[in-house]
């Protein structure tokens, strides 16, 4: 099982960083929430409050995407033989689906607004929202260098909704202490709120397809059945599925056709190499078969042939071994 190893040391030192940029945004967006709030209260600026409530579900964001990777990172048990890598992925749905009622919120109170305006003091949203912005500049920072990892990408976007808010908030200050014009507040809230939709939606889509086990979007299954297909001694390729275990981890399963028996360890081996270099899966689990021509005009019952393991050939047992070696091909074990 020494293959899996290096990369199992690689993923702990790359959580653990990930997981002090999370713990340092948290304690920064958590602690101006609160500042951000009282300043929208006192100034009255609906694109202050709806920055403090985006700072609220900011810390809640990153909160959750803290678990999340701390429970991704169990060990594989008898109950989840998979792990929990999927956390990860679970961590940023429902982080875009607190987003998206967040959103909602805005818009409900922006309407009203613009219906009802309400005197806000311009000077005072300037002051708190720049400060804001400096924090959200400081969190998307620290943030951005995660942004491979999914959950962490889901707080991100929380943060750059955020800093949109604070622009806004700004702007809105601005326009307020110069000309009086009120309803510029709940406006300028109207289009934070879109801005943050587009990306939010797109995080609901991704994170709900992983969870559904489609084909992760960068690999083409049918470039990917060409390819095994071509290799030489595979007849033909059926039952593939790709799909991810977690937000970096990717598995396979097949059925591959094979003309000559004593060819699959040579076969297994290329495969593997294959998957494993040109398109980055590393949990690869094959099922060989073989073409059985019985003479003309005469029946042999398919267990004869097997050498009587007709048990085994019902099981077909899959290799679920990443590839290190150890696998039953299902049918009386020809290699």
């Amino acid at each position: 099982m020494s293959h899996d190893h290096p990369h199992d040391h690689h993923h702990h030192h790359h959580h653990a960083a990930s997981q002090r940029r999370l713990i340092l945004a948290l304690v920064l967006t958590a602690g101006y929430a609160v500042v951000e709030a009282g300043g929208g209260l006192w100034s009255g600026s609906l694109a202050l409050l709806s920055d403090a409530g985006h700072m609220v579900t900011d810390a809640a964001a990153l909160g959750l995407a803290l678990f999340a990777q701390l429970i991704a990172r169990r060990p594989a048990s008898a109950r989840n033989s998979y792990g929990y890598a999927r956390a990860e992925i679970l961590g940023a749905l429902v982080n875009s689906l607190f987003m998206l009622a967040m959103v909602g919120w805005i818009a409900f109170e922006a309407i009203g607004r613009l219906v009802h305006p309400q005197p806000v003091n311009g000077v005072g949203v300037m002051g708190i929202a720049a400060i804001g912005l400096a924090i959200n500049m400081l969190c998307a920072w620290i943030l951005a260098g995660d942004s491979h990892n999914m959950n962490s990408r889901a707080a991100l976007m929380h943060v750059l909704g955020d800093l949109l808010g604070s622009v806004a908030a700004i702007v809105a200050g601005l326009v307020i202490w110069l000309t009086g014009w009120a309803p510029i507040d709940p406006i300028l809230s109207l289009l934070v709120v879109l801005l943050i939709l587009r990306s939010t939606w797109a995080l609901v889509l991704q994170s709900s397809h992983m969870l559904m086990e489609g084909v992760p979007a960068h690999l083409d299954l049918a470039a990917i059945g060409k390819a095994l297909a071509g290799q030489s001694g595979v007849e033909s390729v059926h039952d593939l599925h790709i799909w991810h275990l977690g937000s970096q981890r990717i598995a396979l399963s097949a059925h591959l056709v094979i003309d000559d028996a004593q060819h699959w360890p040579r076969l297994l081996a290329s495969t593997q190499s294959l998957l494993a270099k040109d398109f980055g899966i590393d949990h690869v689990t094959l099922q060989p078969a073989w073409s059985l021509h019985a003479p003309k005009g005469k029946v042999i019952p398919l267990a004869a042939i097997l050498g009587g393991s007709t048990h085994d050939h019902a099981h077909g047992a899959h290799d679920h071994g990443h590839g290190h070696g150890h696998q039953h091909d299902g049918h009386g074990h020809s290699h």
